[in-house]
Parts: C-alpha cells; structure tokens; sequence
C-alpha cells in the first residue's frame, strides 16, 4: 500500500514537473515563417518588423483604406501565423477601417523568447506606435481566443473607443483550471491572463461575441464576465456557434457590423447593455 502510495505521489509530480516545463507544446500552435516569405493578399498591406528593447522581433501586417474610419488592432489566436490570419483584415477594411496585426514572438517571423510580460510589453509597444497615427478614439481592439486577454489587458491601461472579444475566456487561469483542477495551478501556470480583473479598468464599451456550443472556452466564460461588469459590456450570443466557426454564421457578421457602424456625425454608436 505504501509503495502504490509513493507511485502515485511520483506520477503525479511527473505531471506537475512536465506542465511546467512543457506547457507552451500544450498552449501555442505556432507556424514559422522564413524572414524572406512573401505575404499574399487581395487588398493592398504593408509589412513591419518591430526590434524590441531586448531584441525581439516583431512582425506585423498593416493594411489601409482611403479615408479609413480608424484602425482595427487585432490580436489573434495561439495558432499558425498572420499569414493566414490576415484573411479577416476583409472584414474590417471593407467597413471602412485599417487593419493591423502582429505575430507573438515564435510565429511567423518573428522572434524572442515568449514570456507573458513580454506579450504584453509588446502589445502595448504596438498599441502606442499607433496612437502616432491615430487618436485613442479611433483605435478599435479586437481579441480572439487567445488574444482576448492581451487586448482586455492593454484596453485596461488606454483609452481606446472600443474593445472586441471574441470568444474570450474569464481568466485565461480559470479556462485551464477546468481541465488540470487537481495541480496547483497558481504555482505552476506562466499564464494567467486575469481578463475578468482587467475589465475593471476599461472605461471603454466591451462587446462580446461567443458561440453557446463553445467547448474550448465555454461560453458560461462570457456569461460571467457579462454578470460581473454589466453595464459595461454587451453580449452577442452566436447559437450553435462553436469555437472556430461563428464566420460561417451570417448573425456573426450582422452583429460585427453593427458594432463597427458609425453614424455620420458620431464617434461611437450607442448600443444597449442588454444581450443579444
């Protein structure tokens, strides 16, 4: 008995161990891309590399429209790169807005070793590179997935007119904890991602999408974050909608364009609280 004791102790350290060293093989998909790829799209872009501080690589994607109403910043999933991504720069161009998006260090072409300080050190680089070219007040952030919780977090500390959340998690600590509840978690997890604390903060309208048959971030995530800042964000319900499919839902579109809309003469359009 004793000796089925300690095995089961040593297994489960095993697992504890592996977790922590190995969780990025568990949490990014990245796709790597030679510094020299040609990026190929329908509509005009722009590339950028960023050298960061510690030297980090950023690259990122920048298209522009004539007359733009502002510019979408969009951070995407955890998988592949931007070369693929950038197929939903159409969906905002082609409402009147530019369209920017970087690869997180290890995608595509860019580089540097990943850590959660650095990705919001980054993103927030970024966010303030832009506001150069734009007021705060036409700055629209746009998280996906992933990028949910690194565009909650830098809405937390800016102004810009909108926040997008795109099947977001509470916390990206809560979404894991489904899934390993019997580790201890809050030692072991270099992510956390507190989307729920940095909701505080955001003075901003958040809107919300989600799929209701969501099952890698359930949508009982959005429910709850909608519960604790009610009036400040809207929550478009997509039904049936499951993680990676709400773009083959016409009710996705019709609601992304009704939050992009702006009214001549107005600077956001105002939307009820209540959900959709």
């Amino acid at each position: 008995m004793v000796g089925f004791v300690i095995t089961l102790l040593i297994v489960y350290l095993l697992i504890c161990l592996s977790f922590y060293f190995f969780q990025h093989l568990a949490f990014f998909r990245p796709e790597k891309l030679a510094s020299t790829f040609q990026y190929k799209y329908p509509f005009p872009f722009e590339e950028f590399d960023f050298e960061m501080e510690d030297g980090g690589i950023i690259n990122a994607i920048f298209f522009k429209v004539p007359n733009s109403l502002g510019v979408v910043y969009y951070l995407k999933g955890n998988s592949k790169s931007i070369k693929g991504w950038g197929k939903f720069a159409k969906d905002f161009v082609s409402n009147g807005y530019d369209f920017f998006m970087m690869d997180y260090r290890g995608f595509g072409k860019s580089k540097g070793k990943r850590t959660q300080a650095k990705l919001f050190n980054d993103a927030q680089f970024i966010y303030k590179w832009l506001t150069q070219s734009y007021p705060e007040d036409k700055i629209i952030l746009y998280g996906r997935s992933w990028g949910s919780g690194i565009a909650a977090r830098i809405a937390s500390g800016n102004k810009p007119s909108k926040l997008i959340l795109d099947s977001p998690y509470f916390s990206f600590f809560y979404n894991v904890n489904r899934y390993l509840f019997f580790t201890p978690l809050k030692w072991i997890l270099k992510y956390d991602i507190r989307t729920d604390q940095y909701l505080k903060t955001i003075e901003c309208p958040v809107h919300i999408i989600h799929g209701t048959n969501d099952r890698l971030i359930s949508f009982s995530q959005s429910e709850k974050l909608k519960e604790l800042f009610p009036n400040k964000i809207t929550l478009h319900k997509i039904e049936g909608g499951r993680h990676n499919d709400l773009p083959e839902f016409p009710k996705f579109f019709e609601i992304l364009y009704d939050i992009l809309y702006v009214k001549p003469g107005e600077k956001t359009k105002k939307k009820s609280n209540g959900n959709h």
